[in-house]
């Protein structure tokens, strides 16, 4: 199908357990790309969480794509994973995503991985559309949860429907816009039945048409003349305003059901492919190459016109059985099998083997794709974020925001002869997730692996284990703690050496201080260069820059990574025979290794944002344990048997939490977290830390 504008690129997002999977397996259901709905939990699994590991554990780990058709429309789906330790998922969809459907629970409304979620969404400006999930359960209240879309998310959420019956008497929804109630019969929920809406609702009915169409009115001059008039409004234009406010990311559409129960996913269907744009409806612009990014030139609108240069974003890459899979979104233009394009990071040229339409894990060849298409191919070499053109150096889109790992463990084979196969596993996994990160201690010679939290990293584990067949020790997890100075001094270094020959000679002068709390540059380091009267030639500078930036990587207290630094360079001098780039690079890291320690620095630690929700009688002994840990509790809110809290907590304070807070709550509770800031440890702590890296080190 070639008519662009009935194509829907679209991501289904939620907190952990709002039951987006379950949402994604229906879809494929009443489209008829599958023909027997599994689930998440027993079943053989769902369709979508196709690797063994999401199916033991019912939960997606990775993000899936497929296609499918409703109503002639072509919809390209992923469904990304709830859990915020997988958040990258999410991040590199939402990234080429048009639209995206925010699934809520009924009952638990917006948690803490919504809030992220969101967050993402704005950071792309995706428009969506909500579904507010699990109406059957008991405590299920979507006017609540509407209520939270508005506060805690800022958001203009509109109800689109009106529940028929509630809780375990859930039977179907009134349509708003048409007036209809709606029921779903036969076994799967597949036999859509309209009837007139039940007498007693019809004041409901009325009162939130009234309220919805007075919502609407803001977007609309000629709706609101016509409401002013006592006028019926047509449904074509209440569709379109509709459309047009989605677009333009000022309204969230909210539609009801229940996916496990079969109720409410075909009218949701419907309102994809009526609401949310098509890839020539969105306008996408990528960085013309060489341009400043802060040139007003500098940006180029990409068209999705099959006849023009081709551009395409790398978004994910996977390894399997048969190569290497690179997933793409093309935005301009059309690769095709066979073709040469240009990688416009490295500059080579690459020839694409095969075209892949996907289908979770199933696959099928196709010839050509097309600007607005997402498929996977087979036989270029490129990393996470890379943009491909069929020019060379012809422009650069904007990569997607890629989180630093918080939780760092070391990593070994047991038996020496399988170092080999876990290398390969350990390369395989860091080309596929930007936010596992793998180096080597300097000093140890420990192989360190980081992520975003005990569940990454214990996935990760597990899959090198099960798809490598290697036997692997980890050692328990430690903590990416930061140095920061504290106060600013002055330094006056001289690097002299003289050993026959020519020698050695730098002196460099300045100031080093903190980077102020309100910089809002977001940089860890900042060098300024401060030189007058050539007392240091110019070509020595970036020497000096050099040297300090080496010496980031590990602070002279406790061997922790630097920040929050700014050096002036402003006096120094240098000798015409003997000095060098080597000799200034070698004044910059015997500055900060000698000086920095005057600096009174203290160390830093990542806080992580949290989110518990439990029975309302374990709350005290929850609170309890989070204030032990030297957590700080910012929100309470009980609502009926349940107590939601939100606060942080320590990172280091963290491990197995999970274990204590199922003993806490007799295995009820539940908790999420995402790395929030880094904070200053206290000083009785940092003793502690500093005392056990020197032990470490003996």
């Amino acid at each position: 199908m070639t008519d662009i504008s009935k194509w829907r690129n679209i991501g289904i997002s939620a907190h952990i357990d709002s039951g987006k999977t379950t949402l994604s397996e229906r879809i494929l259901y009443y489209t008829g790309r599958i023909h027997r709905m599994n689930e998440t939990h027993g079943g053989g699994g769902a369709t979508m969480d196709h690797m063994e590991l999401e199916q033991e554990r019912g939960i997606t780990i990775c993000s899936a794509a497929t296609s499918v058709v409703w109503n002639d429309h072509v919809v390209n789906l992923i469904d990304t994973p709830g859990h915020v330790d997988f958040t990258v998922e999410v991040e590199r969809s939402l990234r080429v995503l048009d639209g995206a459907v925010l699934v809520l629970c009924s009952v638990a409304g917006v948690q803490t991985q919504s809030i992220t979620i969101d967050r993402q969404m704005k950071r792309y400006q995706v428009p969506r559309l909500a579904f507010i999930n699990k109406m059957d359960r008991i405590g299920a209240d979507p006017f609540r949860v509407v209520k939270q879309l508005r506060e805690k998310l800022d958001s203009a959420a509109q109800l689109m429907q009106l529940p028929i019956g509630k809780e375990t008497n859930f039977e179907g929804v009134v349509d708003l816009i048409r007036g209809k109630a709606v029921y779903f019969g036969g076994d799967q929920g597949e036999k859509i039945r309209e009837e007139e809406i039940p007498a007693a609702m019809l004041d409901e009915y009325h009162a939130a048409r009234t309220e919805l169409l007075e919502a609407l009115s803001m977007f609309s001059d000629e709706l609101m003349e016509l409401l002013l008039s006592d006028e019926e409004p047509p449904e074509d234009l209440v569709h379109r305003i509709i459309r047009e406010a989605v677009w333009s990311r000022q309204l969230t559409p909210v539609f009801l059901g229940t996916a496990y129960k079969n109720k409410g996913v075909q009218p949701l269907l419907d309102a994809i492919c009526r609401y949310l744009p098509a890839p020539d409806d969105v306008e996408n612009y990528a960085y013309r190459a060489g341009a400043e990014k802060d040139d007003p030139d500098a940006k180029m609108r990409l068209e999705a016109d099959d006849q023009k240069p081709m551009v395409a974003m790398a978004f994910k890459i996977v390894d399997d059985a048969f190569g290497t899979l690179t997933y793409m979104r093309v935005y301009q233009g059309a690769i095709e099998k066979g073709g040469m394009y240009y990688n416009q990071r490295s500059g080579d040229k690459e020839r694409i083997g095969r075209i892949l339409r996907m289908h979770a894990d199933k696959r099928e060849d196709v010839d050509r794709a097309v600007a607005g298409d997402i498929v996977a191919v087979i036989g270029i070499n490129s990393a996470s974020g890379d943009t491909y053109a069929s020019e060379p150096k012809y422009c650069t889109l904007e990569s997607m925001y890629v989180p630093e790992p918080v939780i760092q463990i070391a990593i070994r084979s047991k038996q020496t002869k399988d170092a080999d196969r876990l290398a390969k596993a350990l390369y395989r996994f860091r080309r596929e997730d930007p936010t596992l990160t793998i180096s080597t201690d300097s000093e140890t010679g420990e192989t360190l692996m980081a992520g975003m939290g005990e569940l990454h990293l214990d996935v990760y584990v597990e899959r090198i284990r099960r798809e490598y067949n290697v036997d692997v020790e980890t050692s328990p997890p430690k903590v990416s703690y930061r140095e920061a100075p504290t106060r600013e001094i002055a330094y006056d270094v001289r690097h002299k050496k003289q050993s026959g020959g020519s020698g050695q000679f730098a002196h460099i002068a300045g100031i080093m201080s903190p980077i102020p709390e309100d910089d809002e540059s977001g940089e860890t380091f900042i060098f300024e260069e401060k030189i007058v009267g050539g007392v240091i030639p110019q070509q020595y500078i970036p020497a000096v820059e050099k040297g300090f930036r080496a010496s980031l990587e590990k602070g002279p207290v406790a061997g922790f990574p630097v920040v929050n630094l700014k050096v002036i360079l402003n006096d120094g001098s240098y000798h015409t025979v003997d000095s060098s780039d080597l000799a200034f690079r070698i004044a910059a890291q015997t500055t900060l290794r000698e000086k920095f320690p005057d600096m009174k620095p203290t160390l830093l630690e990542p806080v992580m944002k949290i989110g518990i929700e439990c029975p309302s009688h374990f709350q005290g002994s929850v609170v309890g344990d989070l204030n032990q840990r030297r957590g700080l509790v910012t929100i309470t809110e009980t609502l009926g048997s349940t107590t939601t809290i939100e606060g942080e907590i320590p990172l280091a304070e963290t491990f197995g939490y999970a274990t204590n807070l199922r003993s806490l709550t007799q295995g009820q509770g539940t908790f999420s977290m995402e790395f929030l800031k880094y904070k200053r440890v206290p000083s009785a702590i940092q003793e502690e830390i500093i005392k056990e890296r020197k032990q470490g080190k003996k």
